[in-house]
């Protein structure tokens, strides 16, 4: 990996660059372009934005304009030019890359996040929402997971990162996914329990919802590192766990062995849609993000498929409202550049609609924990960001740490605010 602080090497992917971050490289990051009328149009869309909004807009030589007052969410502006042409640019996307080089910076970058959340409506004037798809590219088809080794390259870019990397923010549990959180709650409004058992009641939670009990048959889609399927098999179940991230497998089989489970963990490399058997619970823990909208019927097919008569599919998914994201499905976005390259999160209602469409599968229960999730999201940032020495000892570079840093805390918004939020679903025949 690059250690060289904001690194701006090319890496071509079937002859585009994209950006590798693993590797400190970043095309034409440093570069924002030049287009005064660009530049021009986003200045006067973000100084109308910040005038509606809680939040202030701090200038070089000291000015302030905006709706906050003293002790709202500041945005300091650094290089005003690049970060307006950059907006002017790529939108969001460049929004998000001025502040990974600095263009932009801010003591509450949570509160800056979530104050565009709860106003994301109005951030463009609707005439100019109506020309979106002129100016969104939309995602590149070679990210969009056709088969299994777009998907393998798409989870490659964000899962095997490092395993070291995420041992440092997450908890013991290793789960990379919505807690879900009980009991008392601090004077900030935070939960008092340990992360690690929110966790275990969230797995335990998608585990009933499966009826996994001992003797089951149980497939997982989406292994993450292993404490799923431990769980379930220190219930007695069998369990075969799928992955398409090699890191992730070999963490995951030296885990379930540690926990005396080995030998009822089945642990393989391969894509949810060569799966084979016959099961009597299927889980799936936030994986089907990855899956791909023209996918989804095939992914419920698949589980239908291998679902035993009178068996139990337990899903846990990130939605979004559904007005949004038939908005946006076709968008490519700054979290598609960098973090989860061909991801797109589905509705609620998308995936009833899919269901009866496609399967003989229905929804029979649900709950909803999308705001522990920020919560959760909350605490991930407070220790990665306690951890940057040795995150970056890994050899990752400050345009990475600035790039994670942006991600956890735009996560922690969207769930904060309702913009985003979390389902366990229980799913049976109907």
């Amino acid at each position: 990996m690059s250690t060289s602080p904001l690194s701006d090497e090319l890496s071509f992917e079937d002859g585009r660059a994209v950006p590798r971050p693993a590797e400190g490289i970043w095309p034409g990051l440093q570069d924002p372009g030049e287009n005064r009328l660009r530049m021009t149009v986003a200045r006067g869309l973000l100084r109308a934005a910040v005038r509606r909004m809680p939040m202030r807009l701090v200038w070089p030589d000291g000015s302030l304009e905006g709706a906050g007052g003293v002790g709202s969410p500041t945005l300091r502006l650094i290089r005003p030019e690049a970060c307006f042409t950059r907006i002017g640019r790529s939108g969001l996307i460049g929004f998000g890359e001025g502040w990974m080089v600095g263009d932009w910076d801010s003591d509450d970058l949570v509160g800056i996040l979530r104050c565009f959340s709860e106003h994301i409506e109005e951030l463009v004037p609707r005439p100019l929402r109506r020309m979106r798809r002129f100016y969104d590219r939309g995602q590149p088809r070679e990210e969009v997971a056709e088969d299994a080794a777009v998907s393998q390259e798409n989870v490659h870019r964000h899962y095997d990162l490092s395993n070291d990397l995420f041992t440092l923010f997450l908890d013991e549990s290793m789960m990379y996914s919505a807690a879900w959180f009980a009991g008392p709650v601090g004077a900030d409004g935070q939960h008092l329990e340990p992360l690690t058992t929110a966790q275990h009641r969230k797995i335990d939670g998608i585990l009933d919802l499966a009826q996994v009990t001992d003797g089951a048959r149980v497939l997982e889609i989406g292994t993450g590192w292993g404490e799923a399927a431990i769980r379930a098999a220190q219930r007695g179940a069998r369990v075969t766990t799928l992955t398409l991230s090699v890191e992730q497998a070999e963490l995951a089989r030296t885990r379930a062995q540690a926990a005396g489970v080995s030998d009822r963990i089945t642990i393989e490399v391969r894509d949810y849609r060569d799966a084979v058997g016959d099961y009597d619970a299927v889980v799936s823990i936030e994986m089907i993000e990855a899956v791909g909208a023209a996918y989804w019927p095939r992914y419920f097919r698949t589980v239908d498929r291998l679902l035993a008569p009178g068996g139990r599919f337990a899903l846990q998914s990130i939605t979004m409202p559904h007005h949004r994201l038939e908005a946006t499905k076709s968008s490519y976005t700054w979290i598609h550049k960098y973090i989860f390259p061909g991801g797109i999160i589905p509705s609620v209602e998308a995936i009833e609609q899919t269901l009866a469409r496609h399967t003989t599968l229905r929804v029979a229960e649900r709950r909803t924990i999308g705001l522990d999730y920020a919560e959760t999201l909350h605490r991930w940032r407070a220790t990665f960001l306690r951890h940057e020495p040795e995150v970056r000892a890994l050899g990752f570079d400050e345009t990475f740490v600035r790039m994670w840093d942006f991600y956890l805390a735009y996560s922690e918004a969207g769930f904060a605010t309702g913009y985003l939020d979390d389902w366990q679903f229980g799913v049976a025949r109907a």
